[in-house]
């Protein structure tokens, strides 16, 4: 059962098992809350005898108020139980499922996030988890516990009283019936309603990254207009799936309350006909009021979980993921990263790499080359492993990284990618990111050697500066140099540079190469560069042209065996003699 219900509703073992307690003591409540009814019975049964013995009806009415006191401090204790068991157990269910969520995103392949919406993993995080805590506190408990409670009562009135039964529970099966007949009309609008909220989210989240050059093109207004349409539609689409859901469960709620009609019609008639007592006609009258408040709950519960179905498959959909494996005990012999016949293809059918083969050697500086979109930067990415290759293997010291756990691998590699990833923290707190537990000192060197330190000790608070979302109070320069220091910090034995100076002015970059040139020796260093210069020191070349190596050896080698390589050579020459006019 525990397996069943991790299954159906994302949970954890433990919220399975909390599930179940939390259903248990609904349950219990529900069946307690019967209690006043048999009280009332009582005391009406004991007015009654007085009556006829003539005998004072205060007679024991310190018996009764004691009876009133147990009833009520009984239900206490139990609602009090069942709230510890449906809201405590589900606010730590909700922190385990959002661990969960993140620890499953963590050793997701990035080819997962390659085809999905940031927006709509957002939503999922947040959003739907909310939704999902409130549909564990307040709706699948009772659900599961008021369907129970259902049975037991009627199973007590028909051994009570089968005519009475029928008329007080005719109506139960018809009302489910409707609102679970409903079930493909409430999905679809369901489906429909998120896409909708998810279409407003990826618009606004488009708008704040691209609001600069919405501003630059004068399309604030035509922007605005948009977001108003979809918003316009999100909100259309939210009333129809209420609408659809509130159609069939308010039907089914009203309906169901046709059973006291035929139970006030049932028992006169059976209590005119004196088969029926007036003590158990008033029961079943209780009862009957008494069940349809839990049942008609069980309808609005019904159709909030289809809604949580949609939510659950969308979690469920992230937790199935097969994550990227491997093993922790991981101890090359040197650093080589050799690509063994090497393809990749980000979708199928669409070849990014085609039978690449190249070693680039610990030691070495090997550069990689070639026009936009030739794969250089997937070759650098399957290096470190983000993706798995489609073909052929990669291997970092003659294992292959598809056997070795990604967290374990990435421990020998640091890295300077085109786009630079900074945090809302200090600044030294941004380069420590390289090394936890890296001392001050070391922070600072880094630093220094990255051409750093000068621009941060005029920062306000220096290192200490709290710098804004992804370094935005620094220039493209200034963040970049930021991460060429974080990836010193590392010191890995294996340095990735995408582009680590293209954002770097003439003085800077010669500063920059010469202490890479310093610090990265001995070490296995892949780089990128369109500019040629760039690279005339690298002691191997790749050229990479449609997904397929070219060209390789070194500069001298090339240049002598012209194509590609000395092409790009000449073009970058006549282009560094271009002037305006």
């Amino acid at each position: 059962m525990t397996k069943k219900l991790q299954h159906w509703f994302a949970l954890s073992e433990k919220g399975a098992k909390d599930l179940v307690k939390a259903v248990f003591w609904c349950f219990v409540c529900n069946l307690g809350l019967m209690l006043p009814v048999g009280a009332v019975l009582f005391t009406i049964q004991h007015l009654l005898s007085c009556l006829e013995t003539g005998s004072s009806p205060m007679d024991g009415f310190w018996l009764y108020v004691g009876f009133a006191w147990i009833v009520l401090t009984l239900l206490f204790v139990l609602h009090w139980f069942q709230y510890a068991a449906l809201y405590l157990a589900t606010y730590k269910e909700s922190a385990n499922r959002r661990v969960s969520l993140a620890e499953t995103l963590r050793r997701l392949p990035l080819s997962f996030f390659g085809n999905r919406d940031l927006s709509d993993l957002t939503s999922t995080m947040i959003a739907d988890c909310s939704s999902l805590d409130q549909m564990f506190s307040h709706y699948i408990p009772q659900l599961f516990a008021s369907v129970g409670s259902t049975l037991v009562i009627g199973v007590w009135m028909f051994i009570s009283d089968w005519r009475m039964a029928l008329a007080v529970l005719w109506v139960v099966p018809v009302a489910v019936a409707l609102t679970a007949g409903s079930k493909k009309i409430q999905d679809a609008f369901g489906t429909k309603n998120i896409l909708s909220k998810r279409a407003v989210a990826d618009f606004v989240q488009e708008g704040l990254e691209t609001i600069r050059d919405i501003k630059a093109c004068h399309r604030q207004e035509r922007y605005l207009n948009d977001l108003e349409e979809k918003l316009a539609a999100m909100e259309a689409g939210s009333i129809r799936s209420e609408l659809a859901t509130g159609v069939f469960v308010c039907s089914a709620q009203a309906f169901l309350r046709l059973g006291l009609a035929t139970t006030v019609l049932t028992g006169g008639g059976l209590l005119l006909a004196g088969e029926l007592s007036f003590l158990y006609f008033l029961g079943f009258l209780f009862a009957a009021a008494r069940l349809y408040d839990p049942l008609g709950l069980v309808l609005q519960n019904i159709a909030a979980t289809f809604s949580a179905k949609l939510q659950i498959q969308r979690m469920r959909s992230i937790l199935e993921q097969p994550e990227q494996t491997g093993t922790e005990d991981f101890h090359p012999t040197g650093c080589d990263i050799t690509f063994d016949h090497v393809s990749f293809a980000y979708r199928e059918g669409v070849g990014v790499l085609k039978d690449v083969s190249f070693t680039a050697r610990q030691g070495e500086v090997t550069a990689l080359i070639g026009p936009s979109g030739g794969g250089k930067t997937t070759a650098c990415k399957l290096a470190a492993r983000f993706w798995d290759v489609t073909a052929g293997k990669v291997t970092l010291g003659g294992t292959d990284v598809s056997t070795v756990d990604p967290e374990t691998l990435l421990r020998f590699y640091s890295m300077v990618f085109q786009d630079v990833v900074l945090f809302r923290d200090t600044v030294m707190e941004n380069i420590r990111l390289g090394r936890r537990g890296a001392t001050d000192a070391e922070v600072l060197e880094a630093a220094k050697a990255a051409q750093c330190d000068e621009f941060i000790r005029k920062l306000p608070q220096g290192y200490q500066t709290v710098i804004g979302e992804n370094g935005s109070t620094l220039s493209g320069g200034e963040r970049q140099r930021i991460s060429i220091a974080r990836a010193l910090l590392k010191d890995a034995p294996v340095v990735l540079l995408d582009e680590a100076t293209a954002s770097l002015d003439v003085e800077n970059e010669s500063a920059v190469q010469t202490a890479l040139s310093r610090l990265l020796r001995g070490k296995t260093v892949l780089i990128i560069a369109h500019r040629m210069r760039t690279v005339a020191g690298a002691d191997h070349i790749v050229v990479l042209e449609g997904g397929q190596v070219v060209q390789q050896g070194t500069p001298a080698e090339l240049m002598e065996a012209g194509g590609l390589y000395r092409r790009m050579v000449e073009l970058q020459s006549e282009s560094a003699r271009w002037r305006l006019g």
